[in-house]
């Protein structure tokens, strides 16, 4: 790595950054606007509101380029907030924490593109769905492994391809 770049990790709330004496202390003497800093960091994890995200902010001290690079919660940590759960089910068989509409499945699922190895929205879907049920989530009242099936089956096509475009975009 080359000594031009600095980089700082720090948690924030998504998208309701704020500065703070360690970010202040360590942009300030790098002559970085710190006021740029937290709007840039604000807009990149816009997504994640609320949450708690870590973030590392980039420095190159010879060019004065900032780059915002938000870590992306796990999959369970996302679909705990949707439900409103602290923790998952230790019985997610018998004992269920909470149902969520198959939108909200989609709506992580593409949250989590950057780091699934699933190359369609479907499969990401999946693996979202294969998640719920491990921790125990219903998905509009019904088991997550059936939810599964109904998507190959195509019932909920009419739903993803609202999504399918945005699934491209995204990175």
């Amino acid at each position: 790595m080359s000594t031009d770049i600095k980089r700082i990790r720090i948690t924030v709330t998504g998208g309701k950054a704020k500065p703070s004496p360690t970010l202040t202390s360590t942009l300030s003497p790098l002559g970085i606007s710190i006021d740029e800093v937290i709007n840039k960091i604000n807009e990149v994890t816009k997504k994640f509101e609320g949450m708690n995200i870590v973030v590392n902010v980039i420095v190159n001290t010879k060019t004065k380029e900032v780059k915002v690079e938000p870590k992306i919660p796990t999959t369970t940590e996302l679909l705990l907030r949707a439900v409103g759960a602290n923790k998952p089910s230790g019985d997610p068989m018998h004992q269920k924490i909470g149902d969520l509409p198959f939108e909200k499945i989609v709506e992580i699922a593409l949250l989590k593109k950057p780091q699934l190895l699933a190359k369609t929205l479907k499969g990401a879907i999946k693996m979202i769905l294969g998640s719920a049920r491990s921790i125990g989530i219903t998905i509009d009242g019904k088991d997550p492994k059936q939810v599964s099936k109904e998507v190959d089956k195509g019932l909920y096509d009419h739903i993803l391809a609202k999504y399918e475009e945005k699934w491209l975009k995204e990175s």
